[in-house]
């Protein structure tokens, strides 16, 4: 492994990554760095071609010392799906969709818990607790089974049911609260005091994000090593905007892309916006969204930990946030079943209706190879579907 040591973004102090350690002393969410000149030495482009397609096949960038620690299930290598007629019905020929619904679990959170719980369970964490809106909580469930390691998940009672199933079923301790994601995440700080438990809330323990990164090295990889103009993140908590970006970052220190980075875009909800009322007022901390509500329930994340860092990768990519109201994330998902047979999650969608507005505008140019990042499967939101078929008798026919 080639990790150097856990660094805070904000105060940029340093911590030994081989002690159990959540936050920076100044309360800032810490980072994962490594030595990137001597991964560079050691790993080239056509050893990593030859390796199994999973999130795994960048090791060295990522935190696990011993491989006997990896909790897999087969994460990672995403297909890159092109939308050639939904591309030409919006005026983007080269739109392009990263599709995270087949990954286990059936989310994107699977990639943060792969590698979280491994580096759990290599640190020797045997609970953790963590307050989730319902695809976390599944996810980090889901890994935590074979890890050995005990969950606990808090959620808020109006979270998908679907999710509170997965997580049951996998025999973590689920508690539902009546209220949102910010009052299950002070009900497990609470918890992890009295307890002594390992706190896996969003960016309170350094690894998630090293996970979601991959997201970023496999659309470099998948683009042959040119990356795209725009790749648009639903954004809630933003690791994994956050981490794409850092993913990046790594790849341009070890001379593995040129000098341009896309431009990354945030996209909230109306509902739920206070990385784009940041960004809008040219403010580097968000303010606590009140009364946040979507249909989009994974981005419902009044007040995010990171939401400087996914401004600062906004600001450092010539980025923007833009937010959506719920009619038309429902449109947009409708759109891109219709036309290209993918069923992706409202969250997912979310960033087609914010592409098809950013084109309008101009902000987006008919030439720009444009990515959509889809962070889960539509199977898990059936409420978010109208079905009522005609119902035909043994004898009828079908006129």
């Amino acid at each position: 492994m080639f990790v150097k040591n856990l660094l805070c973004p904000k105060c940029r102090a340093t911590y030994d990554s081989e002690k159990v350690i959540q936050l920076c002393e100044c309360g800032a969410p810490l980072l994962v760095t490594y030595e990137l000149d001597k991964v560079a030495k050691t790993l080239t482009k056509d050893e990593l071609a030859k390796r199994p397609a999973t999130l795994w096949r960048y090791r060295e960038l990522l935190p696990v010392r011993d491989e006997r620690n990896i909790v897999s299930l087969g994460e990672g290598m995403t297909p890159l799906v092109r939308f050639e007629r939904l591309g030409a019905d919006v005026d983007m020929p080269e739109l392009y969709m990263k599709d995270e619904g087949i990954i286990p679990t059936g989310t994107f959170k699977a990639r943060g818990a792969a590698v979280g719980v491994s580096r759990a369970k290599e640190l020797g964490i045997k609970t953790l607790a963590m307050p989730t809106n319902g695809n976390a909580g599944g996810a980090w469930s889901a890994y935590c089974a074979p890890a050995g390691i005990r969950a606990v998940i808090v959620m808020p009672k109006d979270a998908p049911e679907m999710n509170r199933k997965e997580i049951a079923v996998t025999g973590a301790s689920l508690f539902l609260v009546n209220g949102l994601i910010s009052d299950a995440g002070k009900i497990v700080a609470r918890a992890v005091k009295k307890h002594g438990w390992f706190d896996a809330s969003t960016l309170k323990e350094p690894y998630r994000i090293e996970g979601k990164k991959t997201m970023g090295l496999e659309l470099a990889e998948q683009f042959g090593w040119e990356v795209p103009d725009v790749i648009l993140y639903p954004t809630g908590g933003g690791v994994g905007l956050i981490g794409i970006y850092k993913g990046l970052r790594e790849l341009q220190a070890m001379g593995w892309i040129g000098e341009k980075l896309p431009r990354l875009v945030a996209v909230q909800a109306t509902g739920c916006a206070p990385i784009v009322k940041a960004f809008e007022e040219g403010k580097k901390e968000s303010a606590f969204w009140e009364n946040a509500k979507t249909c989009a329930f994974g981005i419902t994340v009044p007040k995010a930990l990171g939401d400087f860092l996914v401004l600062d990768a906004i600001a450092k990519t010539k980025g923007c946030a833009i937010a959506v109201d719920d009619a038309e994330t429902l449109k947009a998902q409708k759109m891109i079943a219709k036309r290209e047979g993918a069923f992706i999650c409202p969250e997912g969608a979310t960033t087609l209706a914010a592409a098809m507005e950013l084109r309008r505008k101009g902000w987006i140019s008919r030439s720009d190879k444009v990515v959509l990042l889809n962070t889960g499967t539509g199977l898990k939101y059936p409420e978010t579907v109208d079905c009522n078929p005609p119902l035909l008798q043994p004898d009828q026919d079908i006129d």
